[in-house]
């Protein structure tokens, strides 16, 4: 009996490896034709070790780095002294699963009004969830604090806490947010999950919202159906926001957002399930639901992303940038305005899992790395 069983979950297994194949071969076909691996053009300086699981950064005008851990530690580091100073003041943080201090970003007009950005997962009787506070820094520590959003509802998972921050060039934060493990919510408006929100600068609701006045919506939504974003960033020269999200077994997926619109999680997918390898929800495309950019087929598992530029490597103005967490390398997506002509990547294995990315002033570009002995790296030219 229990021969005959495991029989017929074999027979199960390869059953859907074989009605999803068509699906892989496809996307492996479409990313393979793309992609070089190039020798790397860089020359790689550390700047800060020993940080503890980092998971963003973002540069001040004075030139130092605000830099979080996912434990819940808040860094200022000093690029010229290589010294870095504990930020006192944060709220409680469950650094639980894949959830603690995530994202950090500071006001585009933070010269004239100090605000610093924060991501994070906490916790109330309900359970944990994305929270996004703002607040000033005052004598190394957070002042002025304020809790500006709140995923609705809070759950017990230790999945998918999304967590990018972006700015757009009209003052809107946007903040992408995890489906918390539980796919069929990505499709569900009357909660936050698997969505990107849009709110104004102080946490108020812009009432051009696509689901303002709609009692089964969220209205802080602005679009949905996402997995897992993980890198976001605001493209000042094209006006374009672009984000990038986890897949599930394949289908990674690089997007440019719009208002309204449904981005298909779980219901199409060029993904398919772990270990079994069978089709998620009805294939690749549905009507109403949008396509990718670019998806991955393997998964990378990307998280960062800029857009490069700079006169460092002037070549790559107005190309991608992704961090790899599953083959820890770098990826450029050389553009064509929204077409991602080719893909090259660098560093495979050489710095470990790349979490964060962030081009400065000069052009050069800035990698944190996602381990128990983390690290921020600068990439000049060879």
């Amino acid at each position: 009996m229990h021969r005959v069983k495991y029989f017929a979950l074999l027979i199960f297994a390869v059953a859907g490896i074989y009605l999803a194949l068509p699906m892989m071969q496809a996307g492996d076909q479409q990313a393979a034709s793309a992609i070089t691996h190039s020798d790397s053009p860089f020359i790689i300086s550390p700047l800060a070790t020993g940080l503890r699981h980092p998971w963003g950064m973002d540069q001040l005008p004075t030139g130092e780095y605000l830099i979080t851990e996912r434990g819940g530690r808040l860094w200022l580091f000093n690029p010229q002294t290589g010294n870095k100073t504990q930020i006192n003041g944060l709220p409680s943080i469950a650094a639980q699963g894949q959830g603690g201090l995530l994202d950090v970003l500071i006001h585009p007009d933070y010269a004239n009004n100090g605000w610093i950005y924060l991501s994070l997962a906490a916790g109330d009787d309900f359970g944990i969830g994305t929270e996004v506070m703002r607040a000033r820094l005052k004598d190394n520590a957070l002042v002025n604090t304020e809790k500006i959003f709140e995923l609705k509802p809070k759950t017990d998972s230790g999945y998918h806490f999304g967590s990018r921050l972006a700015f757009d060039d009209n003052g809107y934060l946007f903040i992408s947010l995890g489906d918390r493990g539980d796919r069929e919510e990505a499709q569900n408006l009357n909660n936050h999950m698997g969505t990107l929100i849009r709110l104004h600068d102080d946490g108020r609701i812009p009432t051009d919202n696509p689901f303002v006045g709609n009692k089964n919506a969220q209205p802080e939504i602005y679009s949905y159906g996402h997995r897992n974003i993980q890198g976001m960033t605001f493209d000042t020269k094209s006006k374009r926001l672009w984000t990038h999200e986890h897949g599930p077994q394949g289908g990674d997926e690089l997007n440019l957002p719009q208002m309204g619109k449904n981005y298909g999680w779980p219901t199409i997918t060029y993904g398919v399930n772990y270990v079994v390898g069978t089709q998620i929800g009805e294939g690749t495309h549905k009507e109403g639901m949008e396509q990718p950019v670019h998806y991955w087929v393997p998964s990378i598992a990307p998280s960062g992303m800029a857009v490069y530029s700079g006169n460092e490597f002037k070549e790559w103005n107005g190309d991608l940038l992704v961090g790899s967490l599953k083959f820890q390398l770098l990826a450029r997506l050389k553009m064509n305005g929204e077409k991602v002509v080719s893909e090259h990547r660098y560093l495979k294995e050489e710095l470990g899992r790349i979490r964060d990315i962030h081009i400065d002033s000069e052009g050069y570009i800035l990698l944190l790395t996602d381990a128990a002995k983390g690290g921020l790296y600068k990439l000049s030219r060879r």
